[in-house]
Order: structure tokens, then C-alpha cells, then sequence
């Protein structure tokens, strides 16, 4: 138990939850969309309004609750959670994030995703930029594969592909995989099959993910949530 310096224990705070992390965003979401922020007049990188909402994000979830931050070794934001936040523009709603294997197009990421949507404009006036947050979106990590990789190999499944029709369209698809792994991941599809995944996942030193997909089903289908 935490003491002040007067002597009096510190009331601890609740632990973070996923149902508590997606009702802060979106208090936070709405706040952040009539608040105008000096520091962002003029900035037109979308890294450092990222890195500013991220950051700012955090703070607030800091003041209420206890959660194990990220770091680089995990990765992601909330380990604890075993979620990854992602600020995006409207204009262009994708993001990279680290490659660790090829299999993530199929069976999804490892962890989910709050993405944060935001569009940004300036107030000549009082010099300062306004993030109008457009969309606050939960992803959870079983659907964060690649759209039409896991719906080709499930209309596969529905045709009684075999291992051979799955490497084919492997092939077809350029996943990076060579021949062994192509064949190992075609026999665990053929044991356990992904489901349907809505993130279109682009081929890259890292992972470059869009997010159209998820905003425009977020709500619709399981598993994706409109936060906001």
C-alpha cells in the first residue's frame, strides 16, 4: 500500500479492464474532439499527432487506473490486456506494426486493437488544431487477420480444399512463406481453421494494416466494436 507523505495509505486504483479500456476511449474520444490543442496548429505528421494522442491517452488512463504499460519489448500498449492502440488518420486509415510471421494474415495478429480515427483541422484564429475524432473502433484479436486471405481459404474449406489447394493459393497471394512453412500452415488450417478476419494486412518489412473494413463493419459483425 502506497503512503503520502502526510502518513495515509493511498486508496488503490481498480486494475484496467477491456470494458473499462473501450468506456474510457470514448469519453476521451469525445472530449479530444472539442479540445483545442496549441502544440498540433500546423503539424501535418501524422506520427507526432499520434504519438501526442497516444501519449496523452495513457495519462488519462494513469490518473484512475493500474495497468502494466507497454514497453519494446512487449510490443504493444496494454500487455496486460494483450492490446495495441493505433491512431490513424481519416484521410487514410492505416498503420504499420512489427512482422513476426506470416501466419498473423491467417490466424490474426496475437492481440487486439483500439484504433483511434481521427480528422484534424486548425483554428486560425486561436492557433490551435482540433482532433475531430471520427471513429473509436475495438478490434478483437481473433479477427485481426487479413480479409481476403482468411475468405479465400475458408470459401477453400467450403469446397473440400485440400493442403495442395491451400499452398496454391498461398502461392497466388504471395504470402512469404517458403515451401516447409507453406505446408505447415496449410496442415494447421486443415486441423483448426482461422476465422474470418477484417483487416487488410499488406506485405512489408512491416505489416502495413487499413482499417476501412473494421470502421465500416465495426458493430455489424462480431467482434469488431464501434466504441464511438
Amino acid at each position: 500500500m502506497t503512503l503520502f507523505d502526510d502518513g495515509e495509505e493511498a486508496v488503490p486504483k481498480p486494475p484496467l479492464t477491456v470494458e473499462i479500456l473501450q468506456s474510457e476511449a470514448a469519453k476521451f474520444a469525445e472530449i479530444e474532439s472539442i479540445y483545442g490543442e496549441p502544440t498540433l496548429y500546423g503539424v501535418t505528421d501524422g506520427k507526432a499527432v499520434g504519438t501526442y494522442l497516444e501519449h496523452k491517452f495513457r495519462v488519462h488512463l494513469e490518473e484512475t487506473y493500474e495497468f502494466e504499460l507497454g514497453n519494446s519489448a512487449s510490443g504493444i500498449d496494454f500487455p496486460s490486456l494483450n492490446i495495441d492502440m493505433k491512431v490513424t488518420s481519416v484521410r487514410q486509415p492505416q498503420s504499420s506494426c512489427p512482422y513476426k510471421s506470416a501466419r498473423q494474415k491467417v490466424y490474426g495478429l496475437g492481440y487486439g486493437l483500439l484504433v483511434f480515427v481521427y480528422e484534424k483541422a486548425d483554428d486560425d484564429e486561436r492557433r490551435t488544431g482540433c482532433l475531430n475524432m471520427r471513429h473509436t473502433v475495438f478490434v478483437e484479436k481473433e479477427r485481426t487477420a487479413d480479409f481476403q486471405m482468411t475468405r479465400g481459404i475458408l470459401e477453400i474449406l467450403e469446397r473440400d480444399g485440400n493442403a495442395d489447394d491451400l499452398t496454391a493459393f498461398f502461392q497466388d497471394k504471395n504470402l512469404p512463406v517458403d515451401e516447409i512453412e507453406a505446408n505447415s500452415i496449410a496442415d494447421a488450417i486443415l486441423a483448426k481453421p482461422p476465422l474470418q478476419g477484417y483487416l487488410t494486412i499488406s506485405n512489408a518489412l512491416q505489416w502495413r494494416l487499413q482499417y476501412g473494413r473494421v470502421i465500416s463493419k465495426a458493430g455489424e459483425v462480431e467482434g469488431i466494436h464501434r466504441v464511438r
